[in-house]
């Protein structure tokens, strides 16, 4: 059985990292595999019955203490690969890439560029494409992006593993504190999931649910995940929905919560493949996510909404036809745009991809704030739309199953292995 090292920097809570654990449960068998974490602080996924190696070298501060570890990891991951003789290492977000790159030994090398932050330092990515046998990543527009700005062409896209039964099975855990009236029918609940994090976007959403809550006074909001929160809760404060918005932390099982709602949000302005939007679709929530660069369009329009949409063919007339209404596409000739308007994809609303500069001036209501709030209330006010957008959502989850990703990875591993070509 041929032997398969996975590199994550920690299992704390994150895509990359719940995929990194499903990967190792669903290539048990197929391979002899390894995950090797960089610390095991926080330790947030079930790892039971998996072989992990801990390095124990943790993230530092300062460019000092940064560099310090990059050498330390390096050492120590180098020894190990010499040691046990892996055939190939698998590496999830840029950090573990770094690492992988510089550890070679006898084995193939696979970097995984999941996300559009992965790109954002071009040095970092043409070494990364220069010492891999293969880029791995979880989006198509990622591997377009690389073939179109790197010339890269050794890039595979798979799409996430989405456990439909075992997220709805986990749904039916029983919770205690949740914080709205469970038994409350009148109320409508937004449900979003995320850290701290600017690149989630939370503001947005704060300010977007400020303007659903004046007009549907039974709205309330709810963000689950890891972080203090504090620019938000002081926001909601001053847009004065601070008492019908909650911030409840991050939960190892949060699809009870998210089962709960009656909405689910993605406001985020950078995503890989966004696991938090297809769990709440596997949930059979109806769902609005922003158009950022990756991800959302790929979930939620057809197959010809996203060919019209990417060529700029989308008019505001077809839109409205085909089931995707508001929204200015941009001329052929551009570069790929978000959206201009609301979107009524097949599978779910998108919206545009939103300002990422942070803003907590509750003063300052842009014109994508409205246009979330908008698309909100649009779903909210109609509970046939709600059916609608739920079945879909749950119909569309159903395509990206374990079985598939196994396959699909397995494939892409043993064509790696025996040096097949793209």
């Amino acid at each position: 059985m041929k032997k398969l090292l996975l590199m994550v920097p920690m299992l704390h809570q994150g895509g990359f990292e719940r995929v990194c654990v499903q990967t190792a449960r669903l290539l048990q068998g197929t391979f002899d595999v390894t995950i090797l974490i960089f610390s095991d602080k926080d330790i947030n996924y079930d790892v039971t019955g998996l072989h992990i190696i801990n390095i124990d070298v943790p993230s530092v501060p300062g460019k000092a203490g940064k560099l310090r570890n990059v050498l330390k990891r390096v050492r120590r991951v180098r020894a190990l690969k010499k040691q046990n003789r892996y055939d190939i290492s698998y590496s999830f977000g840029s950090s573990a890439n770094l690492i992988n790159v510089f550890t070679r030994t006898t084995e193939k090398v696979v970097t995984g560029l999941r996300c559009q932050t992965d790109l954002e330092e071009p040095r970092q990515v043409r070494l990364f494409c220069k010492r891999s046998d293969r880029v791995l990543s979880c989006s198509k527009e990622i591997v377009d992006e690389l073939e179109q700005d790197f010339g890269y062409k050794r890039s595979t896209y798979i799409y996430n593993p989405l456990a439909v039964e075992e997220i709805n099975e986990r749904a039916e855990e029983k919770i205690s504190d949740f914080p709205f009236p469970c038994g409350d029918e009148d109320l409508k609940v937004i449900c979003s999931l995320g850290r701290d994090d600017r690149i989630k976007g939370f503001w947005h959403l704060v300010k977007a649910f400020s303007l659903v809550h004046e007009r549907l006074p039974q709205a309330r909001l709810m963000i689950l995940g890891a972080g203090r929160f504090n620019g938000c809760r002081e926001l909601a404060e001053k847009l004065g929905v601070g008492d019908v918005t909650a911030f409840p932390g991050v939960r190892k099982n949060p699809f009870p919560y998210a089962a709960k709602c009656d909405l689910f949000l993605l406001p985020s302005n950078r995503e890989g493949f966004p696991n938090a939007l297809l769990e709440g679709m596997a949930l059979g929530r109806p769902v609005i996510a922003a158009d950022c660069e990756t991800g959302p369009r790929e979930i939620l329009l057809s197959d010809v909404q996203y060919q019209m949409l990417s060529k700029g063919k989308l008019t505001a007339e077809e839109e409205e036809g085909a089931g995707a209404r508001g929204a200015r596409a941009c001329a052929p000739s551009e570069s790929r745009r978000s959206v201009k308007g609301i979107v009524r994809g097949a599978y779910g609303f998108l919206v545009p991809d939103m300002d990422d500069h942070e803003d907590y001036d509750a003063a300052n209501i842009t014109e994508d704030d409205r246009i979330l709030a908008k698309a909100m209330l649009q779903m909210l006010e109609d509970e046939e739309l709600q059916r609608h957008y739920g079945e879909a959502a749950k119909e569309r989850a159903l395509t990206y199953t374990p079985d598939r990703y196994r396959q699909a990875l397995t494939d892409t591993l043993t064509d790696i292995l025996e040096n097949r070509v793209l």
